[in-house]
């Protein structure tokens, strides 16, 4: 089986974090790149989802909730946990 040469360019950080991460596990980027591309033929696509998460209505409810709340200076705030467990006891 021959082999080819396949050139990619990168943001110069992105390939000193990504190859500093590949030597940690005991990879070079070409071994890294090569189970990339044998992962892609097995499974017929990207190993891993690519998609935009968006939250649900319930979600995006309980957001807009939590910034009134948190611009709401009538609402009581806590700075510890102890704070919190205090003012449980007391009520």
């Amino acid at each position: 089986m021959g082999l080819a040469t396949i050139n990619i360019r990168i943001d110069e950080k992105d390939k000193k974090e990504f190859n500093d991460l590949c030597n940690e596990l005991g990879l070079n980027m070409t071994t890294a790149f090569n189970m990339f591309v044998k992962s892609m033929i097995r499974t017929g696509g990207l190993p891993f989802e690519a998609k935009i998460e968006k939250p649900n209505l319930e979600t995006l409810i309980a957001m807009k909730e939590a910034e009134r709340i948190a611009k709401d200076p009538n609402v009581k705030s806590y700075n510890t946990v102890e704070e919190v467990m205090k003012a449980l006891e007391e009520e």
